[in-house]
């Protein structure tokens, strides 16, 4: 599927307003285009609020409500609906009223009846006109608070207990009921669908310490109401649990980011809780569309390469200290000049995901498809390199490196991928067994390399697959255990075995420095800086794939 083929869901955000921008339908028609769709909006409330809580609420007439429905379900055909702030019980009778006559393919209820704060937003006869409109959505996305009135219970205390209110809730409903784990406490912050028959399935996300929350509970089912409509306009035929799955997934990978992301908008006072940036995932990916010439490409003008003073252009950012030392000044002076690529790297949402394992597997099987893909062809490019080494040394490294990528570190990509299946295309359109975009820019640039410019050139460039990924693979290391997901993955980039070959590499690429000319050794700096920026794009590439 591509974005050509693609038909946009036309999602209906039925909610009051927030003149701050951050919930409510202003947050509704940001989270719906984010996530793929056509927003529009009938409004229930005008309310007046800010990043400090609600100053007042205007509810114009139910009349006017029933006018601006009309206006829109009599010229466009609405592929999803998502209910937001209701109010009372004439708002609700008349939303619940509209779409049992005018029924559409997904419902996404949010019942907002409890502030976070625990104080009530409705009356008691509101709150029993709401659990009858709950029956008739398809999918509910409660706070813990909403869900413990909707079950006339106490607000459950870790996620066991909402998994058992909500298996309470839907099965007398027959409702889908997403359980927020964001108002829990844990380390783990995700959100897990429970559905009728009991079963549930959950997607785990890092708790994020920010007060950046302002109007998440509105962006969740904005998203995941377009997310829904996403699927079954294009294809699938029914609301079942793995489009529910697939599509909870996406939309609680996308609101983390953007809550992520959200403290660089400074909006706000600082005294309340600022707004998510639903933007966060499309700014992301439209620099990693940018197609301007990489900077460092045209810095080797004004270099000389006489001195590893003039040898590349230095980075903004500062590297850390390196946990492979540089083996000379040559070296030394390419680990300084990937500082803002080192600083980008770290804070891509796979190295996030990967560190607390909250990665969804879905997404390692896909890189490591892509990493099995990259390993058969940087093994031709190590080989290349150790026929054209002038040194015994070199020749000895890039051929057990060529023969460790063939077999060493495939075992664990094949014994991995054994165990998982491949990812039907109808699943979100990702196969396994073909190189990526970005995988086959990368290898075709390091085997054209090793093949075609001078040897210290395709050493250069060879050096960032063993030199960033140890260093990365020691940091997250320092976070994982016998339980993580991907302790096995992350053991081997990060043990002292691969670490003793990045030594080897570190001291071979320094000495092929040491016996290059200084046009040879600019060249061979820009070969490294690209290296590192393909390998920033090969860690994002799981979190580009169209889904």
């Amino acid at each position: 599927m591509t974005l050509l083929d693609t038909s946009i869901p036309r999602v209906l955000s039925i909610a009051g307003t927030d003149p701050t921008g951050g919930a409510g339908i202003q947050a509704d028609l940001k989270s719906i285009a984010a996530s793929g769709g056509y927003g529009m909006c009938a409004t229930t409330a005008l309310v007046a609020q800010n990043t400090r809580g609600v100053c007042s609420i205007f509810a114009p007439p139910t009349k006017f409500l029933e006018e601006q429905l009309a206006a829109v379900f009599d010229d466009v055909t609405v592929d999803a609906v998502k209910i937001g702030m209701l109010g009372d019980v004439e708002t609700i009778t008349t939303v619940k009223t509209w779409l049992a006559e005018h029924p559409v393919p997904v419902v996404v209820l949010d019942p907002v009846m409890v502030a976070s704060s625990g104080d009530r937003l409705i009356s008691q006869d509101a709150e029993q006109a709401l659990r009858e409109l709950v029956a008739q959505a398809d999918v509910i996305t409660p706070n813990i608070a909403e869900l413990a009135v909707l079950c006339e219970s106490n607000p459950a205390q870790t996620l066991e207990e909402a998994h058992n209110q909500a298996a309470q809730l839907a099965g007398s409903t027959g409702t889908i009921v997403i359980v927020k784990g964001g108002h829990l406490t844990g380390e783990d912050a995700g959100n897990s669908a429970v559905f009728p028959d009991g079963t549930h399935t959950h997607v785990a996300t890092a708790r994020v310490q920010t007060k950046n929350t302002h109007g998440t509970g509105c962006s969740l089912s904005s998203s995941l109401a377009t997310r829904l409509g996403l699927a079954l306009v294009n294809g699938n035929n029914e609301l079942n649990a793995r489009v529910l799955t697939n599509a909870l997934a996406w939309s609680t990978r996308w609101l983390n980011e953007a809550i992520i992301a959200g403290e660089v908008l400074h909006v706000g006072s600082g005294q309340g809780h600022g707004p998510v940036d639903h933007q966060a995932r499309a700014r992301r990916l439209e620099r990693a569309a940018d197609t301007k010439p990489w900077e460092h490409l045209y810095a080797a003008e004004e270099l000389t390469g006489e001195s590893p003073k003039n040898l590349v252009k230095p980075a903004q950012q500062k590297s850390p200290e390196p946990m492979v030392t540089p083996a000379g000044p040559w070296t030394a002076a390419l680990w300084e000049a990937t500082g803002d690529i080192w600083r980008d790297i770290l804070d891509l949402p796979f190295i996030h995901g990967l560190g607390d394992g909250t990665l969804d597997e879905d997404l390692f099987g896909f890189y490591l498809d892509q990493d099995a893909q990259y390993l058969a062809q940087y093994s031709r490019a190590l080989a290349t390199l150790s026929a054209r080494a002038s040194s015994s040394q070199g020749q000895v490294h890039w051929a057990a490196g060529a023969q460790a990528a063939i077999v060493e570190e495939s075992l664990l990509h094949d014994e991995w991928l054994a165990a998982h299946p491949a990812i039907p295309a109808e699943q979100g359109g990702i196969r396994r067994g073909a190189p990526s975009a970005v995988t086959m820019g990368y290898t075709n640039f390091l085997r054209a390399t090793a093949a075609g410019e001078d040897y210290v050139v395709g050493a250069a460039a060879a050096l960032p697959c063993y030199w960033l990924y140890l260093e990365i693979g020691y940091r997250l290391l320092e976070k994982t255990h016998e339980e993580h997901p991907y302790n096995a993955w992350i053991s081997v980039y990060g043990g002292e075995e691969f670490a003793a070959d990045v030594r080897r590499c570190v001291a071979v690429v320094e000495e092929a420095f040491e016996q290059a000319s200084p046009s040879q050794r600019v060249a061979a700096a820009q070969a490294y800086m690209s290296a590192c920026l393909y390998e920033r794009d090969f860690f994002d590439q799981a979190h580009r794939a169209l889904r």
